[in-house]
């Protein structure tokens, strides 16, 4: 919400916003904008006649101050998506979905697209480089690029985020069960992306992952788009480097791990519907370095090195895992995620989680019981996390001071420490316990 309110600020809107809390990075850079709220909470004082729209945030409960104030005053009420579509009518959409790659894959058509000098908007849910926010909107650009969010829209209204995109260009990544608070069932949860592709516009594409089971059942159910499907691209590797082949070339790449590959393929797909040549993709991702918090170089020296990734739901947990073991596979593999969403802490989910980090040389698992108190979850055990996971060896912490001291303690000889985590560890900064293991 913060990244939209500074790209309608510079889009030349007259912007104010308000929340109970407001949590870095998002207070300094409102800050910076002359956007931070002089205090924090509701006044529906001052919602008043005249105010062109509300953007009403997913967050913000049904019965706020201010959205009441609003709907009595008959103001024009938008959520997030809804008004992001309304920005977005008269320009070709390009949406990236998927249960995981889809904030990697729409950082690199972001990337190739910025490089091949194409003017476009866009939304991602990650800050990338190269881009001041996460939100462009413009009047020129012919191209807006969404990342599409399965999560619900508003309380006002429960479609999945990606319902209201309406694209002309779509991508599947994959399918693998998540947001059990909303979608109860995996077949619940499954039905949100055949309502996705059904809302593929008349001769529009869908592109997705072909390794993917659950999409070979339903890539097929609008029979008024083409279907184009994707696996990995030609690879080579030599040593730790990986290289994107193209005919006679080939071109390195910064990233690793067989997810990441996929992502490629897929992006690349998307870029060529978009008219860019495999060349001139080629080229523009050998330079890409990743979006923030997906395996995420942090820190390290000739021994050890410590990366960052967002991974929380089980197939992302098992596919960081993987990736980095496999890159690394002379290396130790310490590997440490953390309990944070409502899903990962809910005692019928955790049973997902069985085998995730069976890659791992040693793995560690915390939990916050404040965030379960939050969340409004029956407590759970050390055992019951331990139990779920299969590990016998498995590392389980429910207080972030006695892991990092765990952590330090570590022989980190030649090895890669992962730390995944949608949460922040407790406040634990991942630089700061690179720091701490590397003795700097």
């Amino acid at each position: 919400m913060h990244n939209l309110a500074l790209a309608l600020q510079y889009k030349g809107y007259s912007i104010s916003g308000s929340d109970d809390e407001i949590f870095e990075p998002s207070k300094s850079r409102l800050k910076k904008a002359g956007l931070l709220p002089s205090e924090y909470g509701w006044h529906p004082d001052r919602i008043v006649r005249g105010l062109d729209a509300i953007i009403l945030g997913m967050h913000a409960k049904a019965d706020n101050p201010e959205l009441l104030k609003a709907k009595e005053l008959g103001l024009k009420i938008y959520s997030y998506p809804e008004f992001l579509y309304e920005q977005s009518k008269n320009k070709q959409r390009v949406v990236i979905a998927g249960s995981h790659g889809k904030t990697s894959i729409t950082a690199m058509v972001m990337h190739v697209l910025q490089i091949a000098g194409i003017d476009f908007d866009y939304m991602v849910g990650a800050q990338l480089e190269g881009f001041d926010v996460m939100v462009r909107m413009s009047d020129k650009a012919k191209v807006m690029l969404f990342e599409g969010d399965e999560y619900l829209t508003s309380a006002l209204d429960l479609r999945p985020k990606f319902h209201l995109y309406k694209p002309h260009i779509a991508l599947i990544s994959g399918i693998a069960w998540d947001h059990i608070n909303v979608f109860p069932t995996f077949e619940i949860y499954k039905e949100q992306f055949k309502i996705f592709i059904d809302q593929i516009q008349k001769g529009g594409s869908l592109i997705y992952y072909e390794g993917d089971p659950e999409l070979k059942d339903i890539s097929n159910l609008n029979n008024e788009i083409s279907v184009e499907p994707y696996l990995q691209p030609d690879l080579e590797r030599i040593g730790d480097n990986i290289f994107l082949k193209l005919a006679n070339e080939k071109y390195q790449l910064q990233i690793f791990g067989d997810h990441n590959m996929q992502n490629v393929a897929g992006a690349m797909a998307v870029c060529s519907s978009l008219g860019i040549g495999d060349r001139v993709f080629a080229r523009a991702i050998s330079s890409f370095k990743g979006a923030s918090k997906r395996l995420q170089f942090i820190d390290g020296n000739e021994f050890t090195s410590v990366y960052l990734d967002f991974a929380h739901a089980p197939s992302k947990l098992k596919a960081t895992v993987d990736a980095v073991k496999d890159h690394f596979n002379d290396r130790t593999l310490v590997a440490c995620m953390e309990l944070h969403t409502y899903s990962s802490l809910n005692q019928k989910f955790l049973q997902e989680y069985k085998g995730a980090m069976d890659k791992a040389d040693i793995a560690y698992v915390y939990f916050n019981r404040h965030t379960l108190e939050l969340k409004r979850l029956p407590e759970i055990t050390i055992d019951q996390v331990r139990s779920a996971f299969g590990r016998s060896d498995l590392k389980v912490y429910n207080d972030s001071g006695e892991m990092n001291s765990a952590l330090e303690k570590e022989n980190w000889t030649n090895s890669i420490l992962l730390l995944m985590s949608s949460g922040n560890f407790d406040g634990l900064e991942p630089a700061d316990i690179a720091k701490k293991i590397l003795g700097d």
